[in-house]
């Protein structure tokens, strides 16, 4: 299981996390985090790298002193310990993933959660370096492909929408597999990857759909270099911020949620990423 990094390097022990528990998370406190006696409320919120855990290092330093708060900021590479420990109390709330994500975890491993409207969201892009046009994607090519449900048919219909295959009519594009594939004119053949591994995969494929946080962290830009680009219309997939059930209540987690939707985080972002491989999602 991959290991998690935290910007403040603090190492998930079992003493940190008892000293985490003192300021929040992991309490048997059932209103959550509060305030200490300075009256700053510390909150751990575990994260993706790029761009959650820039978006959130920006609120700790231009926004969060004022409104009270300090940012106890966790980075994970995978997509599984940040609900992990949100569940076991570790964090005190997490930024890293879409509602389709959130519910098939819910669904899948009885979670008790809550979450916040969408703050950002990532578009997704088939990258490839063999080709420079869709067009010249060879019979039989491989095309690597997300292994986790969620997001496999969110790449499954960035392709149907290019016409490179087609899905079976009444199919949910949050939920569709490889097995909802109709058509495959061109004959691709899906190499399933577990989304950390995709950038990589272009090495040994001709293709691949990658998820934008990844695609950011290996310096790929939807608008430069990208074969085709997820449309922003009617997109679904913004990224919010997960709670346990009962703390999307809590003042201080309420706070934070209004500074990430607040004016300053969205011009942030546009000026950051102005390549539009992070979009605002209000």
């Amino acid at each position: 299981m991959t290991a998690s990094r935290t910007t403040r390097l603090l190492a998930l022990t079992a003493g940190a996390a008892l000293a985490l528990s003192a300021c929040g998370a992991g309490s048997d406190d059932a209103e959550g985090p509060a305030a200490g006696s300075d009256g700053v409320t510390t909150l751990t919120v575990g994260a993706s790298s790029t761009p959650h855990a820039k978006i959130l290092e920006y609120v700790d330093e231009e926004l969060a002193p004022d409104a009270k708060l300090d940012l106890d900021i966790t980075v994970f590479d995978d997509y599984v310990q940040p609900n992990v420990q949100l569940s076991e109390g570790t964090l005190d709330a997490n930024y890293f993933q879409h509602l389709p994500y959130y519910e098939a975890q819910v669904k899948d491993r009885g979670y008790d959660f809550a979450h916040f409207e969408g703050i950002h969201y990532e578009p997704f892009a088939l990258y490839s370096t063999s080709v420079e046009d869709v067009k010249d994607l060879p019979d039989g090519a491989q095309i690597g492909i997300n292994n986790d449900p969620s997001n496999q048919g969110r790449a499954l219909q960035l392709l149907a929408d290019a016409d490179l295959i087609t899905l079976k009519d009444g199919v949910d594009a949050t939920s569709a597999t490889l097995y909802d594939v109709d058509e495959n004119p061109k004959n691709l053949e899906f190499k399933q990857t577990d989304p950390a591994q995709l950038v990589r995969s272009l090495d040994d494929l001709d293709a691949s759909v990658i998820n934008g946080n990844y695609a950011i962290e290996a310096d790929l830009s939807p608008t430069k270099d990208a074969l085709l680009v997820e449309k922003a219309e009617g997109n679904v997939y913004a990224n919010f911020l997960t709670v346990q059930a009962g703390q999307e209540d809590n003042p201080a987690l309420k706070e934070l949620d209004t500074l990430l939707h607040s004016p300053e985080v969205k011009k942030y972002i546009e000026e950051t990423w102005s390549d539009g491989s992070v979009l605002p999602a209000y």
